[in-house]
């Protein structure tokens, strides 16, 4: 009788197996947290051949408690057992994200943690995200890039991203110290050719003191709580393009990013379909910064959010002879996957109806629709610009990619005029409020 008992709790501990995975998905990572800490805590005082309970539970189920703590906490746990010590080899997602204090501390464990893992892994398995925090030391930068190089070319990895930090704070950096980094860089970059190539995301504490033959720069996804760059000496500086998600909500000066760079003639702006990360402020602040602009172009405007906010720029920089503007809700590169309704508009003054733009000569704009957001945009602009030559109005981009990587995920009906009558009304209204200015307003579906 003893043995039955026995034989139907194990038949009744297997059947609810799938039960327990699916409450513990639902808790809170602190609670998994401590989950993990209390059994490690009792399994440490129980006997040496004892075996632990967490052991006991499916593999599945296992993974399911370790990639919600991070990939450190998990090989820390996975040590109990023997069975448990290959699950880090299985993780579909490897995140070592360690706060500075403790990167000092732990610089060297992240090398080592990275290759062990990488390197007895199955390749059957995807790594769904791969997100490492270094230090700028040669040797570990080295191991770090030759483990994560082989593994993109051996393995199946959607997502990798490098946050690189240099040992000293900047504050305390001498020009000596700057461009010994750079060169640390440089060879990183050169002997791990096939890691970078492979990187979806690139982060790095940029501070660019004194490059006095700087032409062109492009910097894209900065850490969400900090300054993307800080702009010294660059004279020469004509062409800066910019690009980050903006998840955390934090939002960027044009006039204090570019407070030292006074000479960009060619400004590009990428929201990544995410929200607005630029601050409208009042022109007689931005001027100075922008008084030899040329040419703007602002894309990937999340579809939500009114693009009235960009006269700003206009009113700013009274040089600008081309605006373009691309209003997309792009699925592959948005960050987050979230509701669009989550995306909040942007908050600003409306521009001066008396304020008159002398050089604006072509306006274009990706993702028009027949609405009042657009309509009235292109009026007041076409109001605005005196000497307007050219409105260049095309439908929403498209990409094949999306629907197959999103194929529940909900797309607006466009509202593109299709037909003669439609354009020549749109047509209509958007010069209704300009007597003197009459641009070639162009369809271009």
């Amino acid at each position: 009788m003893k043995l039955n008992r026995g034989r139907r709790r194990s038949r009744d501990s297997k059947k609810s197996a799938g039960n327990g995975e699916a409450r513990l998905s639902e808790l809170p990572n602190h609670v998994l947290v401590n989950i993990l800490e209390t059994v490690e805590t009792q399994s440490t005082k129980a006997a040496t051949n004892a075996e632990d309970r967490l052991s006991e539970l499916p593999n599945d189920l296992l993974l399911n408690i370790l990639e919600r703590v991070s990939t450190l906490d998990a090989v820390r746990t996975c040590i109990l057992s023997k069975k448990m010590q290959k699950l880090p080899t299985m993780l579909s997602q490897i995140v070592i994200d360690l706060s500075p204090c403790d990167l000092v501390q732990m610089d060297g464990v992240v090398a080592d943690v990275t290759d062990k893992i990488l390197s007895t892994r199955s390749p059957q398995i995807t790594v769904r995200k791969l997100k490492l925090k270094f230090f700028l030391v040669p040797s570990r930068c080295l191991s770090i890039g030759k483990s994560v190089g082989l593994a993109m070319a051996t393995q199946k990895l959607d997502a990798a991203e490098f946050e690189i930090m240099p040992l000293m704070d900047n504050r305390c950096c001498t020009d000596a110290h700057r461009l010994l980094f750079g060169q640390q860089f440089n060879d990183f970059v050169r002997d791990c050719q096939d890691a970078f190539a492979g990187l979806t995301r690139l982060d790095l504490r940029v501070v660019l003191d004194c490059l006095p033959k700087l032409q062109r720069m492009t910097y894209n996804h900065w850490p969400c709580d900090e300054n993307p760059l800080v702009l010294g000496f660059v004279p020469q500086l004509w062409k800066l393009s910019l690009a980050n998600a903006n998840l955390s909500g934090k939002i960027l000066n044009l006039s204090k990013l570019l407070a030292n760079a006074p000479t960009v003639s060619d400004l590009y702006l990428d929201f990544v379909s995410e929200k607005i990360w630029v601050q409208p402020e009042c022109p007689k602040v931005l001027a100075p910064v922008l008084a030899k602009l040329r040419f703007l172009n602002l894309d990937q405007h999340p579809e939500e959010c009114d693009i009235s906010w960009t006269m700003f720029v206009l009113e700013a920089a009274p040089h600008v002879e081309e605006l373009c503007i691309t209003v997309w809700d792009h699925k592959c590169r948005m960050e987050s996957q979230k509701s669009l309704s989550e995306i909040s508009d942007v908050k600003w003054e409306p521009s001066d109806p008396r304020f008159k733009h002398k050089n604006l000569a072509r306006l274009i704009i990706y993702g028009f629709q027949s609405d009042d957001n657009f309509t009235g945009y292109v009026g007041r602009v076409i109001q605005a610009a005196v000497n307007i030559r050219e409105v260049s109005l095309h439908d929403r981009k498209g990409c094949e990619f999306c629907a197959e990587k999103f194929p529940h995920m909900e797309v607006r009906p466009s509202s593109y005029p299709r037909i003669t009558e439609e354009v020549e009304l749109l047509r209509k209204k958007m010069t209704a409020a300009s007597a003197s200015t009459s641009p070639d307003i162009l369809f271009r579906s």
